[in-house]
């Protein structure tokens, strides 16, 4: 295992630690931790940090119940910052938002076609598992929900043929829309039948 001495941490003995979505890489915040704030997230594999603004140990979602269980914590090659990667449940922002990261300096426009295909994923994932979870009246998920497995499949079958027909002749427009069909129906299909 790796010496936590060997890291470099600041006069005030903090090093930087960014925290990442493990499975869809979205970058959740940014914080600082000691080494103490290291070891507990070691040895509990959720994630601890030091509070600069509270001057103590922080285990993040111990209040908020949004906790972060730690898949691994890498360094960078200067070891003066800490890369966190976790599997998030609930918000990692206390705005509520899933990310702190949720604003852009640049236009919104500009920066809606720079979001990447894991957090788009992501970001489909957890709309399905929610509204798998709470059900709600109306949902289109919910309606999928009611009509069952088999039946969930059968759309899955539908779209992909609908996207080959699509590419075979060469719509793209068409091909984008069935592909995007394609990857939501699978994306409840998979929630549905693996983690549910």
């Amino acid at each position: 295992m790796f010496d936590l001495a060997k890291l470099r941490f600041n006069a005030d003995g903090l090093i930087p630690v960014i925290t990442q979505d493990a499975q869809s890489g979205e970058v959740l915040m940014l914080a600082y931790a000691n080494q103490e704030a290291i070891e507990k997230s070691l040895q509990s594999q959720e994630t601890h940090y030091y509070s600069r603004s509270r001057q103590e140990l922080w285990h993040k979602g111990a209040s908020s119940g949004h906790i972060q269980k730690l898949i691994d914590i890498r360094y960078d090659c200067d070891e003066d910052a800490l890369l966190y990667k976790v599997v998030q449940i609930g918000a990692a922002c206390h705005t509520g938002a899933y990310s702190c990261f949720y604003r852009s300096l640049v236009d919104v426009k500009e920066a809606r076609e720079q979001i990447s295909l894991g957090e788009s994923f992501a970001l489909l994932d957890r709309v399905v598992a929610s509204r798998l979870e709470t059900l709600p009246e109306g949902s289109y998920v919910r309606k999928l929900h009611d009509r069952g497995l088999g039946y969930i499949a059968q759309k899955v079958v539908e779209e992909a043929g609908e996207s080959i027909v699509a590419a075979l002749e060469k719509k793209p427009d068409d091909l984008i829309g069935e592909a995007a069909d394609l990857l939501f129906h699978l994306t409840v299909l998979l929630e549905k039948a693996v983690y549910l």
